[in-house]
């Protein structure tokens, strides 16, 4: 009951749309931060830092109240908490990873030096991936964990593998999540295969497979990749006709774990589906967040409306 009651008194920590209209109509980054210093946003985003450090610190500040919610939950939900955060524990891995062996296109530019999201009791294998001191000894801390092996240890794939890996496990541990999983896993495997043109590995092909079936793997054009996938992922590519228009796709997931998570919070009794909800809705305002800041940092303009807001990307 503590729980449930914690998940639904979060709603109030959302920026909503009247405030993500006001950060994205901001005529500049520092504006916009100064709204944002009177939000829940509030810590971490005085004017003068960088567009990615705001992003960074809306993030941060995300994950900080999924780690209070999580603390006031029994077992089972704060696993499912965890399962819905794993993509801070991405992020820093792949920050880890580019600080251990930078690619070509960082030599001789100023990296962007952002601070590892502070996990907690939200982190899987942080600890001991973040003392890994190479590539490919992070890819063995990877397999031996519940992440499991990513099949190499580019970036590329351990990025892969991990989300690919973090998909499957939360339609396994939290099923008012799973079609948000499948559907987020046929966008990751649809943007790699089919536009970018990179071949996954082995070892996340077949993982990917458990949730889009082994056809939708298989499959030489992205026409029959979409044809073939499960119900629960082809509902987000419905009309995305063309490889190259996936893009429309992500905010169309967004919405869709927006709607979503308010139907679960709003569900009478105890339970998880209200703490998943709680966790559908920071994240949806999060990501708005992070997307009306960059629209501000752009040059912002009074004309923006609320609609535009919540299509903007993250």
């Amino acid at each position: 009951m503590a729980g449930v009651t914690r998940a639904r008194a979060l709603r109030t920590r959302c920026l909503g749309p009247d405030g993500l209209a006001e950060v994205a109509g901001s005529p500049g980054l520092d504006d916009a931060l100064r709204y944002l210093a009177a939000t829940p946003y509030r810590h971490d985003v005085t004017p003068g830092v960088t567009p990615a450090e705001a992003q960074h610190a809306v993030s941060a500040t995300l994950l900080w109240h999924l780690r209070v919610l999580a603390g006031w939950q029994p077992a089972a939900g704060a696993g499912a908490v965890r399962a819905l955060a794993a993509g801070f524990e991405i992020s820093n891995t792949a920050r880890h990873l580019s600080a251990l062996a930078p690619g070509p296109e960082a030599q001789g530019t100023e990296p962007v030096r952002l601070p590892p999201y502070r996990l907690g009791t939200l982190a899987t294998a942080w600890t001991r991936l973040a003392r890994t001191r190479g590539p490919s000894e992070l890819r063995t801390a990877l397999a031996a964990s519940d992440w499991g092996d990513p099949g190499g240890d580019s970036p590329a794939a351990v990025a892969t593998g991990m989300r690919v890996s973090a998909a499957v496990r939360l339609a396994g541990t939290v099923p008012d999540a799973a079609r948000w999983a499948a559907a987020r896993l046929a966008l990751l495997v649809g943007r790699q295969v089919f536009v970018v043109g990179r071949r996954m590995p082995d070892v996340s092909a077949r993982r990917a497979a458990r949730l889009l079936g082994p056809r939708a793997m298989r499959a030489s054009s992205y026409a029959d990749f979409r044809q073939a996938l499960p119900a629960a992922a082809r509902w987000l590519l419905d009309d995305v006709d063309e490889a190259a228009q996936l893009w429309r796709a992500e905010a169309r997931w967004w919405d869709a774990v927006e709607g979503d998570g308010r139907d679960l919070l709003h569900r009478s009794g105890f339970g998880p589906h209200a703490v998943v909800g709680a966790v559908a809705l920071l994240s949806a305002d999060a990501w708005r967040t992070r997307g009306a800041l960059e629209l501000a940092a752009r040059g912002g303009g009074s004309g923006t409306r609320p609609a535009e807001v919540l299509d903007a990307p993250g």
